[in-house]
């Protein structure tokens, strides 16, 4: 008995030795760290790729728009002058062909005994052509300013501005026709335009065809 538990002894030692035997390597237990890529973008095991491959363009910034000019309008409800264009003024001996028209006109249109003031304004005109000239206007007077047209003038106006007028804005209209054809009247009688300033001062006559081309001419007459 005492040999064979010697033999049995024996065997299990060289069973342990050979099971101990191989490499001396440790193995390695611990995780490999997690890498972190930018948000749309994955880790491939060595870098950090988009899905497309490339990285994802940075999203430009819109550059601000700046705030639009503001442009200068009329006053709601105020008239303004609709001047265009300058027609091609006429020398006096032309202008007679228009300028006679005026006088039977002012016969009944200005009060009587008013005086022509300064030259009549004349040109040849296309359609939407006008012609300015400045009166000068004296404390106490009455004023009427009358135009007349060749036929192949569908509407003559006139109106009266402010020689002096706001910046950026267009002139105001204090009086103006309202009759359509190829005569037009501003301050017929009984209700001529009064100056009524206590000092004297200057206005401007504008003298336009809206509609249809011809010569024309404009007096201004005062009392």
């Amino acid at each position: 008995m005492a040999g064979t538990k010697l033999v049995l002894c024996g065997l299990v030692a060289l069973s342990a030795l050979s099971g101990c035997g191989g490499d001396d390597k440790q193995a390695v237990t611990g995780q490999p760290t997690a890498t972190q890529c930018a948000p749309g973008q994955y880790f491939d095991g060595r870098i950090c790729q988009s899905p497309t491959g490339t990285v994802p363009a940075a999203t430009a910034t819109p550059a601000a728009t700046a705030p639009a000019a503001t442009v200068p309008t009329a006053i709601p409800g105020l008239a303004t002058t609709t001047a265009g264009p300058t027609a091609t003024p006429l020398d006096s001996a032309t202008a007679q062909a228009v300028t006679s028209l005026i006088a039977p006109l002012a016969a009944t249109a200005a009060a009587p005994g008013a005086k022509a003031v300064g030259a009549a304004i004349a040109g040849n005109f296309a359609q939407g052509q006008s012609l300015e000239q400045t009166v000068q206007m004296n404390p106490g007077k009455c004023y009427t300013i009358v135009g007349a047209g060749a036929p192949t003038i569908q509407n003559l106006d006139i109106q009266l501005v402010p020689s002096i007028s706001i910046p950026g804005l267009p002139a105001a209209v204090v009086a103006a026709d309202s009759s359509q054809g190829s005569t037009a009247i501003v301050g017929q009688q009984p209700n001529c335009y009064k100056w009524a300033l206590p000092m004297g001062g200057t206005m401007k006559v504008v003298v336009s065809v809206s509609a249809g081309q011809g010569m024309a001419a404009a007096q201004v007459f005062e009392k």
